[in-house]
Parts: structure tokens; C-alpha cells; sequence
């Protein structure tokens, strides 16, 4: 259907407007069939008609630009889109610099007697602010979920009572540090209070204190009480809620379906969440169906975790009193023991379970006979991640695949005992069903033996993430897997040759072509991990050099590269391997994690900006690639991440770029560079690493008027030709 419509709006083009007579329903039709914007762009584009009904049918919007200088905010208030409830400001430009606040002047303002927007009174800006808040509540009255930045209160101040009667949900970005002058609360007092009707709140990327969050919902009570969603994520988070914090806002809000938090299950803290916070949570929410509690501090080493506040016993009661949990995350660092009774009473008194995600429990499944136990017994299952649990094994994975049959997603990290061996048991068990798959940080397990190991679901995996060492590693021995942990049985051993003698002809040759996928005919999204210095194209040649119809790739570099050894000449990360692929539309390059040497370097090492030209070479052989996230490397010795100039050369020859984002700043006459990429539409400069620097850029490098200045010029359609 989507084909077909999309071939019927390019149709349309061709089409002289008088001969255009249409009925309104096929209008509709053609228009409700387009997903992608640009598409709907096209065919709006086709006639007057098609525009308006383009207009009046959007129902999501993200705004890119600045809307303090747009010209759009000249238009008259007829030039509206009366249906669109999906509005996206936190991607605004200046990128992290307030959105109602700029040294340029607001298009069609009440003008002012003085230039500089640094002089100008407070009555001023909140003037010039207010303007341009009721200038986007008339070209959008019906907004009901909004992303906004909101570097300080003043933006929420002047948008939020815009849309009072309609917004029910708003998600905050905010990357930058909080400002030290303002009391406990004060960002989330605006909106709280502008908006009483308000049933979802997310800060899952918003930058601010757990001290801010408590205040704000005793100061609004009617507003906090009928909050149905609260996403407490607190990006760059490094402290969590205590259980007096927890208890006050379960208190708070006693409606809530769906919370997310970070929470201090350190047992050496005081005040840590234990079993009796979770079982204040629950008698106060007794309605969750989604609960995502998890440690936000730095993972704990095997010999440092201690037994965790929570208790097999504490969970029992929990899990009684919240009949319709549906999606459970308890991401611990330190240890739950014996958890698996806990596990089968979760199965029985929340028969709704679908999502489960639990770090550092013990005893999960010990599979020690050939009855099921544990999470096993979880058999609604459909996602199921793991972390941290030390006794796991090969044949806890292959119960884990017999009872939990409708397993579509499967998760794995840090668990030591399994191998390669355990990996194949479940892949095969739930090959009718197992589409994302994700094995990180296991001690026993190579990327190239667990790329074999899925060869059971070569032919039918969607999603892929593997972050394992690249070199073999010495398979554990018998006498490692001792005291019962082994769990050996019979039907999850590997098939002998005397069961292929034995079995049926046709299940013998089934079993025996497992192994012979050549092709990921259904992987579309693909995530790696690489070492310092490593070449990326050994990984492509252990088993990853076919996928037809990989669309998104995520590559993360980790490592010193100043103890790595200089790469002979000519050498490159191998980017250019990924040229095979070519449905690859999306990548995401994180270097973040690499460290080097920012501006000199030692005789004999390389510098930052050459390393970069190491990874990045190769990138115009990737013709398809039509969006990039990239993280430059950093020295942390001067907090230094910025994009040097072999890079900006180097994505300058990557034609069919049209998005480009960059996580941290560059030097302005660099991005002279891009203005020279013919399809490139959309450039930004993220400085979203937590706390980002206060004082924003180097004198040297990209500034707010910087960016505003390379924006227009990207737009300027008189000196640069756009394609679309």
C-alpha cells in the first residue's frame, strides 16, 4: 500500500493542477499511506490541495533551525497545522543554548532601542520570548506531547501555559550543567504547575539533581497525582534515589503505570533501597505495569559486590503485590542471592510478565535436573536480559530456551561461565522465535566462536550486538564448572552422531545444514565493538560479510591509542569494507572511549587528528550512507573532543550524506567544508556528554552565532543548489 501511494504522489507531479480532480477520501488515503516526511513533502508539493490536506493531516513535527529567526513566524496564523499533537523542539538550533533566548533578533518582534540582547532589560526578553511562544502555539494549537530543550526555567515559563489545555505529555533535554543559583524544584515548577492535566513527564535526558524531583511534586500535588508515566532517568546521572526519596514520590504519585529511576541499592549507603522500599513502591503504586529500577554507579568487580539490601523473601511479597507488572527491570552491582524461587513466584502472581532485566541476581536457573526452574518458568517471556550473574551456565541457557519459548529478544552480560557452547544450545531451542540477540562482556566467549555459535538463526536474526574480546580465549574446564553448577542433561547436550543415525532423514539433514547459512538474510541493525588500534576487517570476514539488508550499523572504539603502535602507511580502520553493504543507510562511529593525544604528541605516536584519518578512511565508499552519528576521540587530560581537519576533509568525499551529526565542536572554518556536500540538509554540533562545559566553546572553535551563521548559509538556496 505505502508503494503504491508513494507512486501515486510522483505521479501526481506530473500532473497540470487543472486537471487534478481528485475526491478529498483518495487524497486522504494517498497522504495517510506516507510515513516518511520528505515523501509527504513531495506529494504536498503536487497542488494546492494536496498541501492543505498534507497541512491538516500532520500529526508529528521536529523542528530543525532557529525559530527565533525563521521565517515562518512572519507567516499569518492561517498558515497552521490544526492536527499535529507531536512536537519536537530539543533539536533546535542553536544546538544546547536556550531556545527563547538569542543574540539575534526575533523575526517580526516588538522591536527594542537596543541592539545588543545582552543589554537588553529582563521585561524585554521576557517580551520577545512571549512573542515567540504565542507565534508557536497559533501554528500549533493541538500539541499534546512535546521535546524541548530547556537550558533554564524561562522556556518552560514561556511555552508551557501555550498549550494548558491540550499537553499530556513532555519530555525535557538538557545536557548542559544545571545552574547552581536555582532552589530545589525550580526547573519542573513551570511546567507542573502551567499544566495541570499533564500524564507523562521524561527526563530520561535531562541533566539536573534527584534533589530537583521531590520538591517539584509536593509543590503540585493535584498535577503529581495524576502523573501516569515518570521517567526519572536523569541523564549522566551518578547519584540515585535513596528510599526515603522513592517512598515520597510513590506517595506523590499513586496513579502511576509505567517508572523509571535510578535507585541506591548500595548497601553501605544509608537510606538504601532495600525490601521495604520496594514494598512501600508497591502498596503505593499498585498499579505498575512497567518498573525500571536500576544502579547508576560504575560496575562493581566480582570481588568488590556484597549482598544487596534486597532478598529473595522481599521480592516474593513485591511481586504479590503488583499483579499486573508487565515489564521489570532490577539492574543491580551488588548481589541478590538465591533468586530463584523468587523467579517462579514472579511467573505465577504476574502472569502478565513480557520484559525482564535483571543485574547481579544469583541462582537465576540452576538447571541441575531435567525439571525447569527458576526464570525458566517464566515461559510468557519475550524479552530477557541478564547481567552479572556469576552462575550461569551452558545448560542454564539451554532451560532458559525450553521453558522460555516465546523468547524474541535475548540479552547477555557479564556472565562468565557461559560459552559459545551455551549460546548455540539457546539459539537453536528458540530459533522459531529469536530475532535480537546481544552477548556483551562475557569472559568465555570471542566474537568469531559467537557469530558461529547463532548459525541456528542465521537465516531469521533482525538485530545483532556483540562486544567480546576478538582473540580465542581458553574454553573453561570441567573442574571450573564444579559443585553442580554444570547442570548436564541429556536433551541439552548437542546432538551425537548416533542421534543423527537415529533420527528421521529429514530432521538429520536439518540438523546437519544449520551450519551452512552463508547469508544474515533478515539482519537490519548491527553493533560491534572494537579494541584501540584493531582493524575492523578480521571481524567482517568471521561470518559478517553478507547481510543484504543491513540498514544501521553502530561501531564503538575503545581504548588508549597512545600505547597502541603506529599503523604502517596507508592502513585504515576498514570502513571501506562496509561498501558490500548496500542497504546501509544509517552508522553511528563512537570514538568517545578512545583516548589519545589531543594537540602534540611524543616522537613516535600520532595525534588525535591522525588517528582519526585511521578511522574514518574509507568512508566515501559508502554510497548508500545516508545519516551519521559521530563521537570524535578525546584527550581527557584537557577534556578535548573536537573534529579536526583530515576528518571534515574526509566526510567532505562522502557525497550522499544527508544528516551528519557531531558529538562535540569543531573550528568554524571547518564547516566551510560541508557547505560543498551536495545533499547535505541537516549538520549539528551535540556537545550532549554530561555535565557538558559550562562555558560551551573555545574561544577558537564553533559559538552560537557561529552555528546560526553556517546554518543559513546551509539553507541559502541562492548560492547553494538543493537538490529536494
Amino acid at each position: 500500500m505505502a508503494e503504491a501511494a508513494a507512486g501515486a504522489a510522483s505521479a501526481l507531479l506530473d500532473l497540470p493542477e487543472p486537471l487534478l480532480d481528485l475526491p478529498e477520501p483518495l487524497l486522504l488515503l494517498i497522504l495517510g499511506a506516507l510515513h516518511d516526511p520528505r515523501s509527504r513533502h513531495r506529494a504536498s508539493m503536487a497542488c494546492r490541495r494536496l498541501l492543505a490536506a498534507e497541512r491538516a493531516t500532520r500529526a508529528a513535527m521536529a523542528l530543525r533551525g532557529d525559530p527565533r529567526t525563521a521565517d515562518f513566524l512572519l507567516l499569518p496564523p492561517a498558515f497552521c497545522f490544526p492536527a499535529l499533537e507531536r512536537l519536537d523542539l530539543s533539536l533546535a538550533s542553536p544546538w544546547g543554548h536556550p531556545l527563547l533566548s538569542s543574540a539575534s533578533r526575533v523575526a517580526g518582534a516588538p522591536a527594542s532601542s537596543s541592539s545588543n540582547h545582552l543589554a537588553l532589560r529582563p521585561e524585554e526578553i521576557a517580551e520577545r520570548n512571549a512573542y515567540v511562544a504565542a507565534r508557536l502555539a497559533a501554528y500549533f494549537p493541538a500539541v499534546a506531547r512535546l521535546a524541548v530543550y530547556c537550558r533554564d526555567p524561562s522556556t518552560l515559563a514561556s511555552l508551557a501555559p501555550c498549550w494548558r489545555a491540550t499537553l499530556r505529555a513532555v519530555k525535557l533535554v538538557r545536557w548542559h550543567q544545571r545552574p547552581l543559583d536555582l532552589p530545589g524544584g525550580a526547573d519542573l515548577e513551570p511546567l507542573l504547575g502551567a499544566c495541570p492535566q499533564l500524564a507523562a513527564l521524561d527526563l530520561s535526558e535531562f541533566y539536573c539533581w534527584t534533589e530537583d524531583v521531590v520538591p517539584a511534586l509536593d509543590a503540585h500535588p493535584a498535577a503529581a497525582a495524576r502523573l501516569t508515566d515518570l521517567d526519572l532517568g536523569l541523564a549522566g546521572a551518578s547519584n540515585g534515589f535513596h528510599a526515603a526519596e522513592l517512598g515520597a514520590i510513590a506517595a506523590a504519585c499513586p496513579g502511576l503505570r509505567r517508572l523509571v529511576a535510578p535507585c541506591v541499592f548500595n548497601p553501605r549507603y544509608v537510606d538504601h533501597v532495600g525490601d521495604d522500599a520496594l514494598r512501600s513502591l508497591a502498596a503505593s503504586c499498585p498499579r505498575l505495569t512497567v518498573l525500571r529500577l536500576s544502579e547508576p554507579f560504575e560496575p562493581a568487580s566480582t570481588s568488590q559486590r556484597e549482598q544487596a539490601g534486597i532478598t529473595a523473601v522481599g521480592l516474593v511479597d513485591f511481586f504479590a503485590a503488583l499483579p499486573g507488572l508487565e515489564d521489570l527491570m532490577l539492574d543491580l552491582q551488588h548481589n541478590v542471592l538465591e533468586a530463584a524461587p523468587a523467579m517462579e513466584v514472579l511467573a505465577r502472581r504476574c502472569p502478565r510478565i513480557k520484559v525482564l532485566t535483571l543485574g547481579c541476581f544469583q541462582g537465576l536457573c540452576k538447571a541441575a535436573w531435567l525439571h525447569l526452574d527458576g526464570v525458566a518458568v517464566c515461559g510468557g517471556l519475550e524479552s530477557l536480559c541478564i547481567k552479572n550473574c556469576e552462575d550461569l551456565t551452558d545448560a542454564s541457557l539451554g532451560a532458559i530456551g525450553r521453558g522460555c519459548g516465546r523468547l524474541a529478544k535475548f540479552a547477555i552480560q557479564g556472565c562468565n561461565l557461559v560459552t559459545s557452547d551455551g549460546i548455540r544450545r539457546l539459539a537453536m531451542a528458540l530459533r522459531p522465535t529469536l530475532k535480537e540477540v546481544s552477548v556483551l562482556h562475557c569472559r568465555f566467549l570471542h566474537t568469531a566462536a559467537c557469530l558461529a555459535a547463532l548459525n541456528p538463526i542465521r537465516d531469521r536474526i533482525e538485530s545483532l550486538e556483540i562486544n567480546c574480546d576478538w582473540e580465542e580465549v581458553e574454553q573453561p574446564s570441567s573442574s571450573c564448572l564444579a559443585n553442580g553448577t554444570t547442570g548436564s542433561d541429556h536433551e541439552d547436550d548437542e546432538p551425537s552422531e548416533m542421534a543423527y543415525q537415529s533420527a528421521p532423514k529429514k530432521c538429520r539433514f536439518s540438523y546437519l545444514e544449520m551450519d551452512n547459512y552463508e547469508s544474515w538474510e533478515m539482519l537490519r541493525s548491527l553493533s560491534l565493538w572494537c579494541p584501540a588500534g584493531q582493524l575492523l576487517s578480521p571481524l567482517i570476514s568471521a561470518g559478517l560479510d553478507s547481510c543484504p539488508v543491513l540498514e544501521k550499523i553502530s561501531i564503538k572504539v575503545e581504548g588508549d591509542l597512545r600505547t597502541c603502535p603506529r599503523p604502517f602507511h596507508g592502513s585504515a580502520f576498514g570502513l571501506s569494507d562496509l561498501g558490500a553493504f548496500q542497504a546501509l543507510a544509517k552508522m553511528k562511529l563512537d570514538l568517545s572511549e578512545a583516548v589519545g593525544y589531543a594537540l602534540t604528541a611524543p616522537t613516535g605516536h600520532m595525534d588525535l587528528s591522525q588517528w582519526e584519518r585511521f578511522y574514518l578512511s574509507g568512508i566515501e565508499s559508502l554510497l548508500s550512507l545516508y545519516e551519521l552519528d559521530y563521537w570524535p576521540p578525546q584527550d581527557k587530560d584537557v577534556n578535548h573532543r573536537s573534529l579536526s581537519l583530515p576528518a571534515v576533509a574526509l566526510f567532505q568525499h562522502s557525497i550522499g550524506l544527508r544528516k551528519l551529526f557531531i558529538h562535540g565542536t569543531t573550528h568554524e572554518h571547518f564547516m566551510s567544508f560541508f557547505q560543498k556536500m551536495p545533499n547535505l540538509r541537516d549538520v549539528q554540533l551535540r556537545e550532549d556528554y554530561y555535565p557538558a562545559p559550562e562555558n560551551d566553546m573555545m574561544i577558537t572553535e564553533m559559538r552560537a552565532e557561529s552555528c546560526l551563521r553556517f546554518e543559513q548559509q546551509l539553507n541559502n538556496r541562492q548560492f547553494r543548489q538543493i537538490p529536494d
